[in-house]
């Protein structure tokens, strides 16, 4: 079911001719007038069929949470054919949305629902706040449902909802904005000021509407897609589960340096790196708890011979909770970090696959940190919020590139010592910040923060986290001795210090996309760019010179074009391929022992610049020092372009 919900200060229709499933309605009822309302726009889909009670109660409470969050005094239900493509039948459309007038009512709400079959003419006037258009997505085959239309609907259709879930939408939460001005007072969002001169803020505005519409399916391809095909980095695998990708040796290259560059961030932190399973028992009493409360879906497969089922990790937090269940742990061993990078695997919905950004197979590094008391735990949850700025920076994100949520407990919050120490982080981050307050706590945590990038669609996807567990450790029987010599249960810190690494390569290209839109040419960090230096002869006879200096280039990515192409065609290619320094060697060059380069992110946005003659002891100066401490691989491919095959395209 697909509902779209516009607050109005009115809205006006009148039925004016019927057509062949029209209902009969009085005169009287032709034209109505409703003042201080919200419209809900509602097209019945053909897989509400397959569980209409299950439809019709997501829809209600869909539409109470919207009703109440915007403060409308009545409610019209429009039913609106042109938000789906794939109706229900209309006798099955009309007994949805008679059920959801009929509940509305019985709920004490005023309700009125425009004639079904007609067309009709209609005015309305949207009060034009942060949340007066929303729109919603009912997915039935989530629900507890069974039976569907093909072999993966009816599995999904099969699957129960996580008690985390269930929990997750019934919770009422709110969202705010805080600013380091405002002295920590939390503004109600449709009192934030987006409009106030800063083009940050609309982004935030993007964010803000991504989280409080809930909209997570993708309607059109991301930027990115195309991207990573054509700079060969990965694609998708046909043969495999949706969200499984192919990475190219370019891909292969950039993601490994990622992985790296966290590993080593980590490490200078004082995590310890481990390595658990990827697949567990279902039937572990303590996973199994853990599983019907956390909000995934899981990858499952049936034991043999009576064995339990196993299920493959989302998460490493069952590997490092284990582990830390049986080893022995005194006070002054905390706060104890315990790091991995975890190939993970969750079934998310089709609707929400798409690229680098969301998978169901994809490389999570994971942090655990156990922390003897709440105290000590803001302290580590500080000194990591500080520490996933730095290694996104270490990427290539600064703090204008991605927006802050922070997430409590009215409880939490209620504490003015925390209240105190959420305003810190705000002044941290040095930017407003999108505040979410929840009535009740329905998961493990009490406080966790994102870093969400912003994409070109105006998606938002989560980046580092930071997440304060008041509960598995209890759950998982992890214990320290205290300085007393009692057993307590500690506090655990989930870290993810720069998010999934796919996401971060996703996130790079979209990026790079929306610096060309504003005029900058595209270009990956030069760390993570697959070949850093090309150079280019102007005739063969020039490639003995280039032999001769490659040795001295060593520790900087170069490979060298030596294809029978012309020059000016080699140029833009390397252009295509976002290469940052390309160097010509003629003639001249050769005789002056020297290189003439032309530094891509010192482009023009027309693409002009005169090329600089550079000695080549001068540019592998200029490459190192902004490479150094980063990690290195050498190139993925042979140095020699006419040597390599082409890993995308015929």
């Amino acid at each position: 079911m697909q509902l779209l919900f516009i607050h109005s200060d009115y809205m006006e229709y009148e039925a004016k001719e019927k057509t062949r499933v029209a209902e009969p309605i009085d005169e009287p009822k032709k034209r109505e007038r409703i003042e201080e309302v919200l419209v809900v726009f509602v097209a019945v889909e053909r897989e509400d069929e397959i569980n209409a009670r299950y439809a019709v109660e997501k829809a209600l409470e869909e539409t109470i949470s919207v009703f109440n969050k915007v403060g409308a005094e009545r409610i019209v239900l429009y039913p609106y054919a042109h938000l789906s493509s794939e109706l229900a039948s209309p006798e099955m459309s009309m007994e949805i949305l008679k059920a959801m007038e009929r509940d509305l009512l019985s709920s004490g709400v005023d309700v009125k629902r425009a004639p079904f079959g007609w067309y009709k003419s209609f005015t309305l006037r949207c009060k034009g706040h942060p949340l007066s258009e929303l729109s919603r997505k009912i997915e039935v085959h989530e629900g507890r449902v069974g039976g569907g239309a093909g072999a993966e609907a009816e599995s999904e259709a099969a699957e129960k909802l996580s008690k985390a879930l269930e929990a997750e939408e019934k919770a009422e939460s709110q969202f705010f904005f805080m600013d380091d001005g405002t002295g920590g007072n939390l503004i109600k969002a449709e009192d934030f000021e987006f409009e106030s001169g800063v083009e940050e803020r609309a982004n935030l505005q993007k964010f803000f509407l991504y989280e409080s519409e809930k909209r997570r399916a993708v309607d059109r391809v991301p930027p990115h897609v195309e991207l990573m095909k054509r700079l060969e980095i990965a694609d998708y695998e046909p043969s495999s589960d949706p969200g499984n990708l192919r990475f190219y040796p370019k891909g292969k290259l950039i993601k490994s340096l990622l992985e790296n560059h966290v590993r080593n961030s980590v490490a200078e932190y004082g995590a310890v790196e481990v390595e658990t399973p990827i697949m567990y028992s279902t039937e572990h009493p303590s996973l199994k708890d853990y599983l019907e409360r956390f909000p995934a879906r899981q990858y499952s497969m049936a034991g043999k011979r009576g064995k339990p089922d196993l299920f493959l990790r989302f998460s490493a937090c069952f590997g490092q909770f284990l582990m830390s269940k049986d080893m022995s742990i005194s006070y002054k061993n905390l706060p104890l970090k315990i790091f991995e990078l975890a190939s993970s695997f969750r079934r998310e919905k089709r609707g929400e696959l798409v690229g680098l950004r969301r998978l169901r197979k994809f490389t999570m590094p994971d942090m655990h940190t156990l922390c003897k008391d709440m105290g000590e735990a803001l302290e580590e949850f500080k000194k990591q919020y500080e520490l996933c700025i730095q290694v996104l920076d270490g990427i290539g994100f600064s703090t204008r590139d991605y927006e802050v949520a922070i997430r409590f407990t009215r409880e939490f919050y209620d504490d003015t010592a925390n209240k105190e120490f959420i305003e810190e982080l705000v002044r941290i981050a040095g930017k407003p910040v999108l505040i979410e307050r929840w009535d009740q706590r329905f998961f493990y945590f009490v406080l966790k923060f994102e870093f969400n990038f912003v994409d070109a669609l105006g998606k938002a996807s989560a980046l580092s986290t930071v997440q304060i567990d008041v509960e598995n450790a209890e759950r998982y029987g992890i214990k320290y001795v205290d300085a007393n010599g009692e057993e307590k249960s500690p506090i655990i810190l989930h870290c993810s210090p720069s998010g999934a690494i796919e996401r971060c390569m996703y996130a790079l290209l979209e990026h790079a996309y929306l610096e060309k839109e504003r005029g900058v040419p595209p270009m990956l960090p030069l760390w993570l760019s697959p070949t850093q230096l090309r150079i280019i002869p102007v005739a063969e006879r020039h490639l003995e010179y280039i032999e001769e200096i490659l040795p001295v280039l060593n520790g900087i990515r170069t490979d060298v074009d030596d294809r029978e192409e012309t020059v000016s065609k080699k140029i833009r290619d390397a252009g295509r391929e976002w290469i940052p320094y390309v160097a010509v060697v003629g003639d001249k060059e050769v005789e002056k022992n020297t290189l003439s380069v032309t530094i891509r992110e010192e482009l023009i946005s027309r693409g002009k610049q005169k090329p600089e003659e550079m000695d080549v002891y001068a540019l592998k100066n200029r490459i190192e020092q902004v490479i150094k401490s980063k990690p290195f691989r050498e190139l993925a491919l042979s140095y020699k372009l006419s040597e390599r095959a082409k890993f995308v395209g015929g």
